[in-house]
């Protein structure tokens, strides 16, 4: 694997983890478009690690507010904390007890195709969302809502910040809190399924430190560039356009598979 490679999958993972589009989605289409083999489990850890960094960055005062009111046993802080924690648990269950169903869901480059059009059409409804704002939070149900909405995107092509996003603004959630919940639950998550691969690491493939730099600075970098993105379209009322772009790319794939 090349530095400029290592490059442009660093790029590709940092936009496509955060922006309402799948990057599980475009990593199966990669694959079978571009014969990409992408490299052991050292280099999906690194950079979903740097993609975790990016929301930290991002989202520092509030997490940097949460801390301090966990410690200074706020009951408002020690809530939020449970609704993340709740709207975790969807993702969990169905990772443990269908994770060899999603596993073959990857297997096949039909399904990120016609997911990816579903995507368009959630990401669609947000458009004439105008629901009475209920707070910064979802309530117990809602959180669990989203939670449901998360696990319902680990299937390939479904966008996990899209329907989450979509859910908590069909709750209520003004869009700037949408997103930082969304966001904010994502960090257990990818926290924890890159804690369950390390286990995998020493059978993988060893990778140069300027290598794994590389893909790591871009992967940080453009996902924060995507974090903003989402963040200023959801405040401008644009959030719904992704959905055009995931049925481009949907049609144009399914339409590439029909003909090969």
């Amino acid at each position: 694997m090349t530095a400029l490679e290592a490059l442009v999958l660093g790029i590709l993972q940092g936009v496509t983890e955060f922006l309402p589009i799948s990057s599980s989605g475009h990593l199966v289409m990669a694959q079978e478009v571009l014969d990409i083999e992408v490299p052991g489990v050292l280099f999906e850890v690194w950079v979903h690690l740097a993609t975790l960094l990016s929301i930290l960055l991002i989202y520092r005062n509030r997490i940097a507010e949460l801390s301090k009111g966990i410690l200074g046993k706020d009951r408002s802080a020690f809530e939020y904390m449970g609704l993340v924690g709740l709207a975790t648990l969807p993702a969990v269950v169905t990772g443990l007890f269908l994770g060899d169903l999603v596993k073959v869901m990857f297997e096949s480059p039909v399904v990120p195709g016609v997911a990816l059009l579903v995507t368009g059409g959630v990401l669609w409804t947000s458009r004439r969302i105008s629901i009475p704002s209920v707070g910064d939070r979802p309530g117990w149900i809602g959180a669990l809502v989203i939670g449901l909405a998360q696990a319902f995107a680990l299937i390939p092509g479904i966008s996990r910040s899209g329907t989450t996003v979509v859910a908590a603004l069909w709750l209520g959630l003004k869009a700037e809190d949408a997103a930082a919940f969304s966001f904010l639950m994502a960090i257990p998550v990818i926290l924890g399924a890159t804690l369950l691969q390390l286990p995998e690491i020493g059978a993988s493939q060893s990778l140069p430190t300027l290598t794994l730099l590389l893909a790591g600075a871009a992967a940080a970098f453009t996902g924060a560039l995507a974090i903003r993105t989402l963040i200023t379209t959801l405040g401008k009322g644009s959030f719904h356009l992704f959905g055009i772009y995931c049925w481009i790319i949907g049609t144009l794939f399914l339409s590439y598979l029909w003909v090969k």
